[in-house]
């Protein structure tokens, strides 16, 4: 009788431990669930133990289910470069490490994309064609990833264009070209000296990096804009041995807008359809980050509340009640914006 006093208490307790860490608080994020279901994980375990103790049972039976409990526990362990319990092991690094989170550009191996979810198994991310990929804990811990940097990343576009053509005058309209999708300090390099033609690298510092791909694929039209417009021919000198042409036919396009008109022209940047999943989830870390430090900040002003004058905390209260209302109008926006991302992915 009393053990199944005991299991229903132990019950009624981890559901409330569970409600008190995990279900009152909906606006958690990934990262911060993790600790909370460890816990969770360490709790059950520890009331299986007291009701194993407690179950009426010699003692050498009690001892056997002791050590058989330890043994799995054990093995698990030993298991975990092979089984799914390395991914989470691998979870808790990357959770440490804390090398990117929801809304970062990462390319882990041939896998590029934002990140769009992190969990205690793996990792999601949205691809550049809109497709959502999962990527084990694992392969992570074990890969190189590279992450764009959140402050701006360099980007940059090569060509190869002839002998003939003087690298002062590429070198500044290679230049002009970068400052045209507003790169910051733009540079050109020359990677090779082949034998018919000279490889180029033109680079910039681009400073927004949600909009990585309209950038590069924006560098790569201007350069051909600025290249055309001033008479130049993006082909090496061989070129014209392999097809059948006169040596003063330039190979540009007859009909071409300028660049002032191209420029004109309002383009929606791709980047809103593709990283739609990886944006939402973004937006939601921003949410929950802001929502963090106005509790921070909350709690500072109430311990210096303490200690304060009788003016002091006339004004301590009215800032206490604006950052309160600010939590409030955020966690409101957050579980909208959380409940209309489970509608989406529904």
């Amino acid at each position: 009788m009393p053990v199944i006093a005991v299991a229903i208490i132990s019950v009624i307790l981890l559901w409330l431990m569970n409600w008190f860490l995990l279900g009152r608080n909906r606006t958690l994020g990934s990262q911060a669930r993790l600790p909370r279901q460890l816990i969770m994980f360490v709790l059950t375990v520890m009331s299986l133990l007291v009701l194993i103790i407690l179950f009426p049972m010699t003692d050498s039976t009690r001892g056997q289910i002791i050590t058989l409990l330890g043994l799995v526990i054990t093995g698990v362990i030993a298991l975990a470069s092979t089984t799914f319990v390395a991914n989470v092991m691998a979870g808790l690094m990357l959770n440490v490490v804390k090398s990117f989170s929801p809304g970062d550009f990462i390319r882990v191996g041939e896998q590029f994309g934002r990140v769009t979810e992190r969990g205690l198994f793996h990792i999601e991310i949205q691809t550049e064609d809109r497709d959502l990929a999962t990527l084990p804990n694992l392969h992570l811990a074990t890969n190189p990833v590279t992450v764009v940097h959140k402050a701006g990343t360099i980007i940059s576009a090569e060509l190869s264009l002839g002998y003939d053509v003087p690298r002062i005058k590429i070198e500044e309209l290679l230049k002009e070209a970068a400052l045209k999708v507003d790169l910051v300090d733009p540079f050109v390099l020359v990677i090779s000296l082949n034998d018919f033609s000279v490889v180029y690298r033109v680079s910039g510092f681009l400073a927004d990096v949600t909009s990585l791909i309209t950038a590069r694929s924006n560098l790569k039209k201007y350069v051909l804009d600025v290249m055309h417009d001033n008479d130049i021919e993006i082909v090496s000198p061989s070129f014209m041995y392999q097809r059948q042409m006169p040596s003063w036919d330039k190979v540009i396009p007859k009909a071409q807008l300028s660049s002032a008109q191209i420029q004109a022209e309002e383009e929606i940047a791709p980047e809103e359809m593709i990283f739609d999943k990886a944006t939402g989830a973004a937006e939601l870390e921003d949410i929950r980050a802001q929502i963090e430090a106005l509790v921070k900040k909350t709690e500072k002003m109430k311990k210096k509340k303490k200690t304060a004058s009788a003016d002091e905390k006339i004004e301590l209260d009215k800032k206490i009640e604006l950052a309160s209302r600010q939590i409030e109008e955020l966690s409101s926006q957050l579980e909208k914006k959380d409940d209309a991302q489970s509608e989406d992915e529904a």
